[in-house]
């Protein structure tokens, strides 16, 4: 089939064909609901428009309660904070934190975050019945907004309605105190708690600890870890943790070191695991400290816990980073003999950190010595090897390593992507052959060219006309298409450059 043929055939593809597209979640589904809920909204204003809502019979989920918001913008804040209070009010309804969020974004909450005391007061004034569920709502909306001095007010406010404050209440805004870096405030509430017959609990603890170490108050976040363990409370290994978090990033490594010795002795769930030896060996790392990272590497596996890939992955990002291959090799066979790790993912990760540090030749002759040794690299490996080669023009390259890939049928196939990449860097360099080989895998595969790719793709096949090319690349084309324009005409908001095909040109010299 000639070229001019295949690319009108495209065209119609694109403009004539009406796509088979479902209309389930179409949003008329819930803009009924919401339509009615505006409706009752903006007939009864604020006034006390609580006790009638319920009368308003239709279904309430995070799809109606996002559309009720999106009409109170953006003048009719109150009145839709007030309708989102009500909501999560509700036994058949729950708002998730991602709706908390949510609600601050649509109702501009942090930009005007006096309307979450304007609603309070509203309710003050009509003499509407509020329980304490209302005010965590509200607190939960301080805590989406970051707003730590409205959720204080409300706080405060909880006893002009005759309500009192619990634990939970408390921590909200205490969190946020500590996120804030107002540690005095928060110790003065947590102080104010006992006085008020309640009882700081791991939640509070936690975050007190977690927000001492943030400002760089070590001391203080021991003495809390002492403070629990004297009243009853035991730290756990998210206590231990967040201390030791701590520690890492303003301590040093000996007092890194005994608090770690301190987890040993608790013992039970407070001994540290690989995720707690893997989070101290990276912190180490990141402060320029790899050789004391090594050390803990030591330590760990000398009290019986085995390291993961990542903790392995960190340190040889690392020495990469500072030039200790050598190094990096002896670690991978350090660990590797401890049974732990493979081979495969070691070498793996070690040829992502060459690649990333400019050792591109390194790279190669470790991966090529991999598949001699019918060692596994894994799809990250190969796919970040072979883009670097094309971004190095050595495209034929790269083209040659995949096809020695392909005949390992143990080893991950590279990313998608880089197949049209490949196959557009060897269009432009006239390897002919070599393309037509490619494009029967892809579509041996069912692998798809990336319709980024099509002009250019199309741009270099009118050179030479290789109609072996055009025939194996059809089929792929046009389900594209076809695939896309259904997606646009669904409402997916795919411009139409991406479907007609962009200029975009991949980043292959």
């Amino acid at each position: 089939m000639a070229l001019s043929s295949i690319l009108k055939l495209f065209s119609l593809s694109i403009f004539h064909k009406s796509p088979k597209f479902s209309t389930l979640n179409s949003p008329s589904a819930t803009a009924s609901s919401a339509e009615q809920f505006y409706t009752h909204l903006q007939r009864n204003g604020t006034s006390n428009v609580e006790k009638t809502l319920s009368t308003v019979n239709v279904p309430l989920d995070s799809k109606c309660v996002t559309d009720v918001l999106h009409r109170c913008q953006p003048n009719q804040s109150q009145m839709g904070l007030r309708f989102f209070i009500w909501a999560g009010l509700q036994s058949n309804y729950r708002h998730s934190s991602f709706m908390y969020s949510k609600a601050c974004e649509l109702l501009h909450i942090n930009r005007n975050p006096g309307v979450v005391v304007d609603v309070v007061e509203g309710y003050r004034v009509d003499g509407v019945v509020v329980s304490p569920k209302v005010f965590k709502v509200v607190l939960n909306l301080c805590r989406g907004g970051r707003l730590a001095n409205e959720a204080l007010w409300v706080l405060r406010k909880m006893k002009e309605f005759g309500l009192q404050a619990d634990t939970t209440a408390y921590n909200v805004v205490i969190r946020l105190f500590c996120e804030k870096g107002d540690m005095d405030m928060a110790e003065e509430l947590m102080n104010e708690m006992g006085l008020s017959d309640l009882y700081p609990d791991m939640i509070t603890h936690v975050a007190m600890i977690k927000g001492f170490c943030n400002v760089g108050r070590l001391e203080d976040a021991c003495g809390l870890v002492k403070f629990m363990r004297g009243h009853g409370c035991v730290p756990n290994a998210v206590v231990y943790s967040t201390l030791l978090d701590g520690v890492c990033r303003f301590g040093s490594m000996e007092r890194a070191l005994e608090l770690l010795g301190e987890m040993d002795k608790e013992g039970g769930d407070c001994s540290p695991n690989v995720v707690t030896y893997t989070s101290v060996i990276q912190s180490f790392c990141e402060k320029g400290q790899t050789m004391e990272a090594l050390e803990i590497l030591d330590r760990m596996e000398a009290f019986g816990c085995a390291p993961n890939r990542v903790t392995v992955s960190c340190l040889i990002n690392h020495l990469c980073m500072e030039g200790c291959v050598e190094k990096a090799y002896k670690v991978i066979d350090k660990v590797v003999a401890g049974g732990s790790v493979s081979y495969g993912d070691c070498y793996s990760s070690l040829i992502v950190s060459l690649v990333k540090y400019q050792k591109l030749e390194e790279a190669e002759k470790l991966f090529r010595k991999m598949l001699a040794g019918g060692v596994k690299p894994d799809s990250l490996a190969c796919s970040i090897l072979i883009r670097k080669l094309c971004l190095e023009g050595r495209v034929l390259d790269g083209f040659c390593l995949s096809d020695e890939i392909e005949k390992f049928e143990f080893i991950t196939s590279i990313d998608s992507d880089l197949y049209s990449i490949l196959l557009v860097g060897l269009c432009q360099q006239r390897h002919s052959m070599e393309a037509a080989k490619l494009a029967r895998l892809m579509l041996k595969k069912g692998i798809r060219l990336k319709a980024s790719y099509f002009d250019s793709i199309v741009g270099h096949l009118k050179k030479f006309e290789d109609e072996e090319l055009v025939k194996h690349l059809k089929t792929s084309l046009e389900f594209q298409a076809n695939e896309r324009l259904c997606l646009v005409s669904s409402g997916c908001g795919i411009r139409n450059s991406d479907v007609s095909g962009s200029s975009h040109q991949p980043m292959v010299n």
